[in-house]
This record gives C-alpha cells, sequence and structure tokens, in this order.
C-alpha cells in the first residue's frame, strides 16, 4: 500500500536526473501536488529504492555513469519495486533510447525541454490508469 492510499498524504514521485537545473524544475512543478525525491544518478536511484517504493519514477535516459536504460533494466529485476510506473524523460535524439526503454515497460516519455502543465498531466494520466487497473483486480 502506498503512502497515499494510507490517508491523505501526498504521492511520491522519485526524479532521476544528472542535470540540477531540470530536478529543481520537475521538483518546483510538482511539490505542490506530490512529494518530490530528487536524485542526480542512475546508482543513487538504485540505493534509494533499496529502502523506499515510490509511486511514480521520472528519469531521464541520457546520464553520466548508469544511465535511464541500466537504471530501468536494474530496477525491473528488483523484487517489489518492477511494477513501479516509469515516465522517460529524454531529448529529441533519443528515438532509439525511447524505444528501448519502451520494451521495458515505461507508461510514457516527455521530450525536454518539457512544459510544466504537461509534464503534470502525463503524471496524472499514469496515476489515473494504475487506479483503474487497480479497480479492474
Amino acid at each position: 500500500m502506498s503512502q497515499a492510499e494510507g490517508g491523505n498524504s501526498k504521492k511520491c514521485i522519485l526524479a532521476v536526473d544528472d542535470n540540477a537545473i531540470v530536478l529543481t524544475r520537475i521538483s518546483n512543478t510538482l511539490s505542490n501536488d506530490y512529494e518530490v525525491v530528487t536524485v542526480n544518478s542512475g546508482m543513487r536511484a538504485l540505493r534509494y529504492l533499496k529502502e523506499e517504493k515510490p509511486d511514480l519514477i521520472l528519469m531521464d535516459i541520457k546520464m553520466a555513469g548508469m544511465d535511464g536504460i541500466e537504471t530501468l533494466r536494474e530496477i525491473r529485476t528488483m523484487e517489489d519495486r518492477e511494477d513501479i510506473p516509469v515516465i522517460m524523460l529524454t531529448g529529441v535524439e533519443d528515438k532509439d533510447f525511447v524505444v528501448e526503454s519502451a520494451k521495458l515497460g515505461i507508461e510514457d516519455y516527455i521530450l525536454k525541454p518539457f512544459y510544466s502543465d504537461e509534464l503534470l498531466k502525463r503524471i496524472n494520466r499514469v496515476f489515473e490508469q494504475e487506479k483503474e487497473k487497480n479497480r479492474d483486480q
């Protein structure tokens, strides 16, 4: 059970990007509606996920060190973490990466630079789809 199901606490979103400006923008955009945790690498995301289970992950595809695809592959093998919805953030030139991440079961992807209202709309849509899935089970 996620935090949000237990009461009226906010859903938690893990934002993973190696660009501090992007992380700040995500946090500023989402913090009124969601609890936002930001990390600046795939390795830090995996470390966080060993202890916590966010309701959604926003992850950049191209990052130094472990990129978003490698990080997502690891997440999909983690017990009780493999089903966390993921939205990938990408630049236009990352089409092959988008195809690869789609094979790993992402919910959506957003092109950078993104509009704040579009980011919120996509996240809300994923949470609505999750609600529908849970209702059907």
